[in-house]
């Protein structure tokens, strides 16, 4: 149940949400009291589908926080869409551009407010063949030293059966989805740094760690190392068939 006064507009979207993800899942959320009931946070989860953004912010959104999500602009001009993520207040980014400053002190400002800001670290659905948290990028941790807010990661499961990155098939029946939140993360060895590039990487690998573990614990298996993201380069003459 929310504890916080929304909108027209919000409540639209609510139903949207809600009107989707309850009929193709069967929803087991754990540890909602995980989720800080007031104040800033920092949520971060794994993303193995395009669809567990829905998800996730079914699940933050039951916990009585408004889930702001960082997101590519790109999606924002996508007609009605927009009009409504707009109205979200969630928080587009054009990366590898002046424009993603903006959206870096929108996150701050949003943190300052007390807000609850939802930031995948991965950028993308993970490429690893199992569907494992691939190594992250060092938004979250930035936004965390600036902020001094809490990181709190969160794990999801089973979005995948219903949209499956790695084939892009969509399966429009009920599925199990399973999403918790851990504790957040001790990041208080590194508080107070400047943002060096040594800096956030390892805060990124402590995330990225909690994360992964988390997401071991709701798959019942042993999680591997954290997968590093092929690398797209050009076929050389001597490796062309």
């Amino acid at each position: 149940m929310a504890r916080f006064r929304i909108g027209f507009w919000q409540r639209v979207v609510v139903m949207m949400v809600v009107s989707i993800t309850t009929p193709l899942t069967r929803k087991t959320w754990l540890r909602t009291d995980d989720v800080p009931a007031t104040g800033p946070v920092i949520l971060v989860p794994n993303h193995v589908s395009h669809f567990d953004p829905l998800v996730v912010a079914h699940y933050v959104y039951g916990t009585g926080r408004w889930p702001r999500f960082l997101g590519k602009a790109s999606v924002w001009k996508v007609p009605i869409i927009g009009f409504l993520l707009v109205k979200a207040r969630q928080i587009p980014v054009e990366r590898g551009s002046v424009d993603a400053v903006k959206s870096l002190d929108t996150l701050v400002d949003a943190l300052r407010e007390g807000g609850a800001v939802v930031i995948y670290p991965e950028g993308t659905t993970t490429r690893h063949p199992d569907l494992w948290p691939m190594r992250g990028k060092t938004g979250a941790a930035r936004l965390a030293l600036l902020t001094g807010a809490p990181v709190v990661p969160i794990a999801n499961w089973g979005a995948q059966a219903i949209f499956d990155p790695r084939t892009n098939r969509l399966k429009l029946r009920r599925s199990p989805v399973t999403v918790t939140t851990g504790r957040p993360v001790d990041l208080s060895r590194w508080a107070g740094l400047e943002p060096t590039r040594q800096v956030l990487a390892e805060m990124t690998e402590a995330i990225m760690l909690n994360v992964r573990d988390l997401l071991g614990e709701i798959r019942d298996g042993e999680p591997p190392a954290l997968y590093d993201r092929p690398v797209n380069r050009a076929i050389t003459s001597e490796e062309a068939p």
